[in-house]
C-alpha cells in the first residue's frame, strides 16, 4: 500500500499526537497505531471551530459550493489509497468501497448544487404596512441560518458515506458550520486519508484552518466532552441504539439542551400480500435473501423481517428464501465487536419463545453467514424482542392467519427507518389500510422493491419516529438534511445595509 498512515489527529490543519495509542484492527493486511483522543484535544478542535465560524458562517453560498466541489476533488483524487485502506481496514469488497467513494463525492457536489439553488433558506418576506389599523405592521424578513460547531460521530458500516466526509459532515459544512469529526476505531486510516483531502480543500479554498477537525478514536469520556462542550451546537451519528442513547441523553442534559440527530437502525418490515405471494413468491423470496444478506446484513435499511399469510404459498416463500440464503458464503464483518452482537442476536433470537429455526449456519470470528427463523404472528405479538435489530444476515419470517392479523403486526411495530408493501393489483384494497398505520412507523414506504439502497437526492428520507432516529422530522439522507443544522432567524425593520446578503 502506498500510503502509510502518520496516526495523528488533526485540529485546525495540524497534525497532533497524544500520547496514548490504539492499534487498528483490519480484516487483513498490516495493523497501525493511531493517538487516542484527549479532552484538551477536543477542548481545542472545538474552540477552532466556534473561531472559524465567526468566518466561515458568513461566506456565501458560491464560496460554500466551491468549497464542497473541492473536497470531492480531493477525495477523487486519493481514490486508489481510500479503496486499499478501506478494504483492508473493515473486510468491504473493493466495487463497494467504490460505490460508497462515488456517493461521498456525490452528495458533496449534489449539495454544492443546492445550496447555489438557495431554496433551502426558505426565504420569508412581509413588507411593512405603516397605515394599517389599529396597529401598523413592521417590515419582517426571514431566512435559515447556520448554528455554529458541529459534532459528527464516524459510522462504523459506512467508512466514507456516513463517516469522516459523509452526509452528516456534507450538510454541515453546506449550511455553514464548522465540524469536529470523532473517528472510529474501525477505519482510523481511511478517516486520515478523507482528512488529508479534506484539509487540502480548505487550504485550496482559503478556509479558515478550524472548519474541520479529526479527532480520532477514544475512550468514552472523549465523545461524552464532545457533545457536552458548551460550543458545540449540535451532534450527527449513525450507529447503535445503545450508543446513540447515552449521548442524546448527554445532549439533553446540557445546561443547554441541543439537538441530537441519531441514526439508531430498524428491522424494516416486509409486509407481503396474497396475491403478491402467490403470483411472484419465488421472486420475492430471492429478492429478499439478496437485500438480507448483500454487505452481510450491515446495512441499517436491512429488511429483517418479513410478514405474510400462513399456508402453501407461505411455505413455499419461507422454502425459497432458506435455499437462497443457504447458498451465500461467508462474508467478513466489519469489527469483531460487531460479529459478537451478531452472534449474540441470533442466539437471542433462537432461544424466543415460538420461533422455529429454519437456517442455521454459523458466524465464526469476523465471518459470518444468514441465520433464517419463522414464527407466528401471534408468538410476533407477545415477545417484544421478535421486534428488535439483529445487524446482521439474520431474517425473521412471520406467519399471520389473516390480512387482519398482518395489520395488526404493523399497528406494533417501533419506528422504522423503512416498511414496504409487496402488493399486486389485486391487493390494494387490503394495502389501503395499512398506509396510514405505516406513515406513522417509518420515514420512507416502499412498494414492490427492497429497503437496501439509499438514493441521495432531493425527496429522500432516512431518519423515522424513535428509535429509528432520535428526530423524526429530520433526514440524515438527501439535501434536507441541511435543515439540521439551520434555524429560523426573523429581521424586523433591519436596515438593508445590515441584512444578509440573501436577504436583499
Amino acid at each position: 500500500m502506498s500510503f502509510i498512515p502518520h496516526g495523528k489527529h488533526s485540529i485546525a490543519g495540524q497534525l497532533i499526537s497524544s500520547e496514548n495509542t490504539f492499534t487498528s484492527s483490519p480484516a487483513s493486511g498490516e495493523a497501525y497505531n493511531f493517538s487516542v483522543g484527549t479532552v484538551d484535544q477536543i477542548n481545542k478542535a472545538v474552540e477552532a471551530a466556534e473561531n472559524a465560524f465567526l468566518e466561515y458562517g458568513y461566506t456565501s453560498r458560491e464560496t460554500r459550493a466551491a468549497f464542497l466541489n473541492a473536497i470531492a476533488d480531493e477525495i477523487e483524487a486519493r481514490g486508489d489509497d481510500i479503496t486499499k485502506m478501506g478494504c483492508a481496514e473493515t473486510g468491504l469488497p473493493e466495487g463497494r468501497l467504490v460505490g460508497e467513494r462515488g456517493r461521498t463525492c456525490s452528495q458533496l457536489r449534489l449539495f454544492a448544487e443546492h445550496l447555489l439553488q438557495g431554496e433551502y433558506l426558505d426565504k420569508r418576506h412581509d413588507k411593512a404596512l405603516p397605515e394599517r389599523q389599529p396597529l401598523p405592521r413592521p417590515d419582517l424578513r426571514l431566512m435559515q441560518r447556520p448554528i455554529g460547531p458541529v459534532a459528527v460521530f464516524g459510522a462504523s458500516n459506512f467508512p466514507l458515506a456516513f463517516s469522516t466526509a459523509g452526509g452528516d459532515t456534507a450538510a454541515a459544512l453546506a449550511a455553514g458550520c464548522p465540524v469536529i469529526v470523532k473517528g472510529h476505531g474501525a477505519h482510523p486510516g481511511t478517516a486520515e486519508i478523507v482528512t488529508d483531502a479534506i484539509n487540502q480543500a480548505v487550504k485550496k479554498c482559503a478556509m479558515p484552518a478550524g472548519v474541520f477537525s479529526l479527532i480520532q478514536g477514544g475512550n468514552r469520556e472523549v465523545g461524552s466532552a464532545l457533545v457536552k462542550h458548551p460550543l458545540i451546537k449540535a451532534v450527527g451519528f449513525t450507529g447503535s441504539l445503545q450508543g446513540g442513547r447515552a449521548l442524546f441523553d448527554l445532549c439533553a442534559a446540557r445546561p443547554e439542551p441541543i439537538p441530537f440527530f441519531g441514526e439508531l437502525g430498524s428491522v424494516n418490515p416486509m409486509f407481503l400480500f396474497p396475491n403478491a405471494v402467490s403470483q411472484r413468491g419465488e421472486a420475492l423470496a430471492k429478492g429478499w435473501a439478496t437485500s438480507l444478506s448483500m454487505g452481510a446484513g450491515q446495512f441499517c435499511t436491512n429488511p429483517g423481517i418479513a410478514i405474510l399469510l400462513a399456508g402453501s404459498f407461505g411455505d413455499k416463500f419461507l422454502s425459497v428464501a432458506s435455499q437462497s440464503l443457504a447458498s451465500v458464503p461467508a462474508q467478513t464483518m466489519l469489527t469483531m465487536g460487531i460479529a459478537d452482537a451478531y452472534r449474540a442476536g441470533q442466539k437471542r433470537i433462537a432461544d424466543t419463545t415460538g420461533v422455529r429455526e429454519v437456517l442455521s449456519t454459523s458466524c465464526y470470528m469476523r465471518d459470518a453467514t444468514p441465520y433464517l427463523y419463522a414464527t407466528t404472528a401471534k408468538d410476533w405479538l407477545n415477545n417484544e424482542t421478535l421486534a428488535e435489530e439483529v445487524f446482521g444476515p439474520l431474517g425473521v419470517v412471520v406467519f399471520a392467519e389473516s390480512v387482519d392479523e398482518m395489520l395488526e403486526v404493523a399497528k406494533h411495530l417501533d419506528g422504522q427507518l423503512t416498511c414496504t408493501l409487496h402488493i399486486d393489483d389485486a391487493d390494494i384494497s387490503d394495502a389501503k389500510s395499512f398506509l396510514p398505520v405505516l406513515e406513522r412507523k417509518a420515514g420512507r414506504i416502499l412498494a414492490n422493491s427492497f429497503p437496501t439502497g439509499v438514493e441521495v437526492c432531493d425527496s429522500m428520507v432516512h431518519g423515522g419516529p424513535y428509535p429509528a432516529s432520535t428526530n423524526f422530522g429530520a433526514t440524515s439522507v438527501g439535501t434536507m438534511s441541511i435543515r439540521r443544522f439551520l434555524r429560523p432567524v426573523c429581521y424586523q425593520d433591519i436596515p438593508s445595509s445590515l441584512l444578509p446578503e440573501d436577504l436583499i
